[in-house]
């Protein structure tokens, strides 16, 4: 009995997929519940797992696009699982191992002057005529584009072997082969490179990228995008986070990171200008009444944005951990739908990156996201004397048909003022 390995339904949204890869070889025995391939779609990555035990067989080649229910391979359940070796047929396949190996060491030594070792350039022609000496790969190329007869090139190899360099040294002495040579060394024009010079490698953009791409030229075209600036001094923070971080760590098993401050710091601002907690739905205005903030994770298939979910609810230990796992999921390619979807506002730093300054495009429906940028030390003014201190740049993309540029100004200005003071985070002001 065969029982079919089909595409499950993963959303609404999502009709086909990219089976990126198997996990298991063709004709091997699965268990139940085992991972066996990897399917990419437009939003996710997902492992699909073996539903009965026995031997799979494919029906589908990796990077092939499948449809939602397609079958993709069949499990045949009536082969029994493979018994294990026990310990006594172990030791008898270890023992006629050593035999083996004890054997051809043997035979090894007892041959070795007898045995004809062929080298890519030089090698031993074991006392044969010269006529039939055999000719190395890289000696045959040479002498077919120098069209030179082999017999008359004397061999300086062991036992008059033809070497690449005597074949060399002949074609230098050759008047013939030096008008050939000069023949083709005249300039002539130069072909258009093509992709089969190895110049470049095409290949089909992945789901993920697809949708990365559509989205982006969406929010671009449907959306009145403009960025607006400031800088943040991240003073208090580091000391904050130096005088604490030990008892932090030890408390929470985390470390007390940036980012936790400002999705934080992002709600603060967001409950000052409700305006950017807000998206646009036609002719109407929808204002949110919660804080599912996005951050922003980049792997290797492209960047993905999971929501942490009621983030005014949460303290700093259970956003940094929320960020942690969340990052792990990703990078392991096992983010769900579920994950990303549902945010109000989205948080992304180009600072780990090196980037000083960005202006970061909007993920649709939202209406405003927050790019953060590389810490730098710059001499700024404080009380009228020029001091170092280490600065953020921060920058608001926002959708202009919803807020207003006061109210996005107003938004970084309570940003600013949070970070840098961030007892205002614990206080509310």
């Amino acid at each position: 009995m065969s029982t079919e390995v089909k595409i499950p339904a993963l959303g609404e949204s999502i009709s086909s997929g990219v089976l990126s890869s198997w996990k298991v070889a063709e004709g091997t025995y699965v268990e139940i519940d085992q991972p066996i391939y990897e399917l990419e779609t437009d939003k996710i990555t997902q492992e699909g797992l073996a539903e009965v035990s026995g031997v799979i067989s494919f029906l589908a080649k990796e990077g092939d696009e499948v449809e939602i229910g397609a079958t993709i391979a069949s499990i045949d359940e009536s082969v029994a699982s493979p018994a294990p070796a026990n310990n006594e047929q172990k030791e008898d396949a270890e023992t006629d191992s050593d035999q083996l190996v004890a054997e051809n060491e043997e035979v090894t030594s007892t041959t070795e002057d007898t045995t004809v070792v062929v080298n890519e350039e030089e090698g031993e022609n074991n006392g044969l005529p010269k006529d039939d000496i055999p000719l190395s790969p890289a000696v045959r190329k040479i002498l077919a584009e120098t069209k030179l007869d082999p017999a008359s090139i004397s061999g300086t190899g062991k036992d008059g072997r033809i070497t690449k360099a005597d074949v060399l040294n002949a074609q230098k002495a050759s008047p013939e082969s030096t008008q050939e040579v000069q023949a083709e060394a005249k300039p002539t024009p130069s072909p258009i490179p093509s992709d089969s010079d190895n110049r470049s490698t095409r290949r089909p953009l992945s789901p993920i990228r697809r949708k990365i791409a559509s989205r982006l030229v969406e929010a671009q075209q449907t959306a009145a995008i403009l960025s607006t600036f400031n800088e943040v001094d991240l003073s208090e923070i580091m000391a904050l986070r130096k005088r604490h971080q030990d008892s932090f760590v030890k408390q929470n098993g985390v470390k007390l990171g940036f980012m936790s401050f400002f999705v934080k710091g992002v709600v603060h601002a967001l409950r000052a200008v409700p305006q950017i907690n807000s998206r646009m739905e036609g002719n109407e205005l929808v204002e949110n009444h919660y804080f599912d903030i996005g951050v922003a994770v980049g792997t290797e298939k492209g960047l993905v944005v999971p929501v942490i979910r009621d983030c005014d609810q949460l303290g700093f230990a259970e956003i940094e951990q929320s960020i942690v796992d969340y990052a792990k999921k990703a990078r392991s390619g096992g983010i769900t739908l579920q994950d990303m979807q549902g945010g109000c506002f989205t948080i992304t730093n180009g600072g780990i990156y090196g980037s000083l300054l960005s202006t970061p495009i909007i993920n649709p429906p939202q209406s405003g996201i927050l790019g953060m940028h590389s810490i730098q030390e710059r001499p700024v003014a404080v009380n009228g004397e020029v001091v170092i201190r280490p600065m953020m740049y921060t920058a608001l993309s926002y959708d202009h048909r919803v807020v207003d540029g006061k109210q996005a100004v107003t938004f970084l200005v309570k940003l600013k003022e949070a970070m840098e003071d961030p007892a205002r985070l614990a206080l509310g002001i």
